[in-house]
């Protein structure tokens, strides 16, 4: 089969992630360019006689290569072999667009423009005569309207048009003055040389030894001299006298627009009061139908491998006479680390579907918008507000959220304000100890969750100041109209994330997981927890807590198995203070039996799921006390009140999990995850140390 690859490139906002989905369907693979925390979408699609090769580069407004989503899209276009360019164009902002346009016409590459939502330009009262479009600039126009699919099956056979015909796009002739210059500088290069990176080398974005820098300096001041302006905005302006001219030759207005329902629903979600209400309120709501929703899905996963699949490999282990042993890593370290994973599955799989209806509705620009006069005031900016706001129902989903950031700088900050979010598993362990050692645990519970968002913020107050100093980011976002979005895309772009979630920081999150159950039930001989490498490491590093008042080695072991999930700090002390652990025998497995109680417990799943999301109140707040009352005994004696709020403020800030640790490798890299490791451990010892001590002259 031929090969064609194809770069896919628009301005934000155009439906591009529509159009995708619907060519490509659950074919695509999302990951980030090599080097780039900036996300990648490519599918490879057999139509005909031909393998198509497509890539999804990030949504831009110029290939000014200024930002790293632009430097992605002009290096790949430059220099990762495109056959054809597809540019996705909003046809209510067809001038506006055809800036990209006129910027990828330069590359003389075999061009296909979509003219995308044409029902809404239609509507406003525009049309675009697209023969006259394909007849003046020589490139295949294919309309489309996304979200209801109109006009997608014409993309495939345009590409493939214009490829066989090797159809390059009219060549563009700018200013005499200019194209002279052009010419000149052309001498030094090799023939087929594209204009953009003529353009670029004039301009002294990118260098070429073979020219004299005497030649470039006498062409640059010649033209400087001859316009009366930089090279930079000579050139600009020339990009913008064509995408103008172009938009005048094939628009035209029939009638003018009409105030529409995006200008009617703006009066309300952008009112400056009446805005943040029914933010609040939507962002409740989501929260809400993520959590609840998905909750006794995860309760039914957890019973399926651990009531089920566990029982049903012990029964068929013990009629082949295997040790114990091996049962144990089988049923706990194998089956439990798959089940750890998949238990993110169903939160992040709601998430990322409202995150993304929220997005393609075209809400989700305007919260960034609406919160950013908030945020402004403490250097951040307001698309940095819904990744933060999910890490309250789970960090891992909000770091993955995080990917909507275009800006590298704050995608880097939001990523590591995160963590400090405190997420309901921290919550358990908070209510658990708390109620043991405070008259008022609400308050005290209520200023751990402030203490996390004062981190946050001193946290990217620090990056700021160190890693970014000296870099102003100005925050401008374009407010599309409002759509309903398609649910083919809303289901794909959430299949897409959570499959790349369980693909590459599931692998990570379960070979860990199966470290740290070895650690836990090793040596062999070990009669309980106790006895274990886990414990002997415990004791090991209690001497580095023993300066905030934690010297029981238990409370340090248990920190072990916390960083897995945080709510098994709880059963691990009561595993290590009851000091034996009584090893049950297996019960007899049924498995038409069990079976038929797992097909019950889905439904019954099922039906929860509607309660929950129906009731008032979020459910996964609804704390159960953790702990039997002898535990809570042993717990009083071993911590005073102090070591206690020691123990919670490590819970709080030291790296929330191991699976937000391994979103943070795939986000970022792992060299900035582990960083993370040691400065969110670093902080949290510091303000337990702070608290401890200055909480000794009082107490």
């Amino acid at each position: 089969m031929k090969k064609i690859t194809v770069a896919l490139i628009g301005n934000p906002n155009v439906g591009k992630t529509t159009v995708l989905n619907a060519i490509a369907g659950t074919n695509l693979k999302v990951g980030n360019w090599a080097g780039a925390t900036v996300e990648k979408k490519e599918a490879v699609i057999s139509y005909k006689d031909y393998e198509i090769h497509l890539v999804d580069l990030p949504g831009i407004y110029t290939l000014e290569p200024i930002s790293e989503a632009e430097e992605v899209a002009v290096n790949f276009i430059q220099n990762g072999n495109v056959d054809v360019i597809v540019d996705v164009i909003d046809a209510q902002n067809f001038e506006k667009n055809m800036l990209l346009g006129v910027e990828l016409l330069e590359f003389q590459k075999p061009t296909v423009f979509v003219l995308n939502m044409i029902d809404e330009a239609t509507k406003k009262g525009i049309e675009i005569d697209d023969k006259k479009l394909r007849e003046i600039l020589n490139v295949e126009t294919v309309k489309t309207v996304g979200r209801k699919e109109e006009g997608i099956e014409n993309i495939l056979p345009a590409i493939i048009e214009v490829y066989e015909k090797n159809k390059k796009p009219m060549e563009l002739k700018y200013n005499p003055k200019l194209e002279e210059a052009i010419n000149e500088i052309k001498k030094y290069l090799k023939e087929n040389t594209n204009k953009h990176l003529i353009l670029d080398i004039l301009a002294g974005k990118e260098k070429e030894d073979n020219i004299p820098e005497e030649v470039l300096l006498k062409i640059r001041k010649d033209l400087e001299k001859y316009f009366g302006e930089s090279i930079e905005d000579i050139i600009k302006n020339e990009r913008f006298g064509y995408a103008h001219g172009i938009a005048r030759e094939v628009i035209k207005k029939v009638k003018e627009k009409d105030k529409d329902i995006t200008d009617h629903l703006d009066a309300f979600l952008l009112h400056p009061v009446l805005g943040i209400i029914i933010f609040v309120w939507i962002m409740y709501s989501i929260f809400k139908i993520a959590v609840d929703f998905s909750s006794p899905y995860i309760d039914w996963i957890d019973g399926f491998l651990n009531d089920f699949l566990s029982p049903a490999f012990l029964s068929l282990f013990e009629t082949m006479g295997l040790p114990e042993w091996f049962d144990r890593f089988w049923s706990e370290a194998v089956i439990g680390g798959v089940g750890f994973v998949l238990t993110f599955v169903p939160l992040i799989a709601t998430l990322f579907f409202l995150i993304t209806f929220l997005e393609m509705s075209g809400y989700l620009p305007r919260i960034a918008v609406l919160m950013d006069r908030f945020m402004s005031k403490i250097g951040l900016h307001g698309n940095m507000v819904i990744p933060l706001m999910l890490g309250f129902g789970c960090n891992v989903p909000a770091i993955m959220s995080a990917k909507m950031i275009e800006n590298p700088r704050d995608k880097f900050i939001v990523i590591m304000m995160i963590p400090f979010m405190s997420c309901p598993a921290r919550l358990v362990v908070f209510a658990f100890f708390t109620v043991i050692f405070f008259d008022n645990p609400a308050t005290v519970i209520l200023g751990f969750y402030l203490t996390g968002i004062i981190v946050a913020i001193f946290t990217a107050l620090i990056l700021k100041f160190i890693k970014f100093k000296g870099e102003v980011i100005h925050f401008a976002m374009e407010l599309p109209p409002y759509r309903l979005p398609p649910l083919k895309s809303l289901f794909i772009v959430s299949w897409i994330h959570t499959k790349g979630f369980i693909y590459k920081a599931g692998t990570v999150i379960f070979a860990i997981s199966i470290v740290v159950w070895l650690l836990i039930n090793l040596p062999l001989n070990a009669k309980n927890i106790s006895e274990s490498y886990a414990a002997k490491i415990g004791k090991f590093i209690t001497p580095i807590f023993e300066p905030i008042g934690i010297n029981d080695w238990r409370a340090t072991t248990s920190l072990i198995p916390a960083f897995l999930a945080r709510e098994t700090a709880i059963s691990s002390m009561g595993t290590m203070f009851s000091a034996s652990e009584e090893k049950e025998e297996n019960k007899s497995f049924n498995f038409k039996e069990e079976a038929i109680n797992q097909i019950k417990n889905l439904g019954n799943a099922v039906y929860q799921s509607i309660i929950e999301v129906i009731k008032p109140g979020i459910s996964a707040f609804d704390v159960e006390n953790q702990g039997n009352k002898s535990l809570r005994e042993k717990i009083k004696e071993s911590f005073t009140p102090l070591s206690a709020l020691s123990f919670m403020i490590l819970i709080l800030l030291y790296n929330s999990c191991l699976a937000t640790f391994a979103v943070m490798a795939q986000e970022l890299n792992k060299k900035y995850a582990t960083l993370f490791l040691v400065y969110s451990f670093a902080i949290a010892w510091m303000i337990a140390f702070i608290v401890y001590h200055v909480g000794s002259l009082f107490f």
